[in-house]
């Protein structure tokens, strides 16, 4: 089973625990070698009618031409079930409740090894099969960064939030650990956030992502 990891603090790895995040983007990578030749990019296809991107993305060489079963493809399938990684101490004093007798014993017997290991305070190096809490992929598609829709946003775990104003309220947009104003959108808030966890300029660059639905597993 693979792991995948999400930003703690921008409360990201909550919001997908509390069920708030039910999407995640990547950003496709491009390889420098393919079969050991040097890659100088990649194409997306989109459909004439629609303009919709089709397929997945596909490799070429320095003369432009695409490399026979060069497809980049997609970390995670559909269907495909992985571990949300937290550190060891997370899953120590956050996830011992419901968990049946023999988990317990068994998390109880690798404590003393699990407290020594770098795991136990960074989730980089954890093992997915020590992992508690699971999602399962439902969908992806190819997009460009800046071509996600509000709804999409709020799937991202933007959430709406009210000023002190009564009368009449006032509606903004937020992500966990925000220290600016609110934003007046779900797209501004949502470009903030993708700066903050991926590095400045992602938004502005619209680099191509892999765009992942996913449903939290009880």
């Amino acid at each position: 089973m693979k792991k995948i990891m999400f930003n703690d603090k921008f409360g990201l790895t909550q919001a997908v625990l509390e069920g708030r995040k039910t999407m995640t983007r990547r950003i496709i990578k491009c390889p420098r070698t393919f079969r050991g030749e040097w890659v100088a990019g990649f194409n997306i296809h989109r459909r004439h009618s629609d303009k919709k991107i089709v397929d997945w993305p596909c490799m070429y060489d320095a003369d432009e031409r695409e490399f026979d079963m060069g497809e980049i493809l997609p970390k995670y399938e559909l269907g495909e079930v992985v571990a949300i990684a937290q550190s060891y101490m997370d899953v120590d004093r956050f996830h011992r409740k419901g968990k049946n007798a023999a988990y317990l014993e068994y998390l109880d017997s690798i404590l003393p090894e699990l407290k020594l290991h770098p795991g136990w305070t960074n989730k980089m190096f954890v093992k997915a099969d020590l992992m508690p809490r699971h999602i399962e992929f439902t969908d992806r598609k190819v997009e460009r960064l800046q071509d996600i829709s509000d709804e999409d946003c709020l799937k991202e775990g933007i959430y709406e939030d009210s000023g002190d104003d009564e009368f009449p309220p006032s509606i903004f947009y937020e992500f966990e650990g925000n220290k600016d104003d609110g934003f007046d959108t779900p797209r501004e808030a949502f470009a903030a956030l993708i700066d903050k966890v991926s590095g400045k300029g992602t938004w502005e660059s619209n680099p191509y992502v892999w765009a992942y639905e996913f449903e939290l597993m009880k």
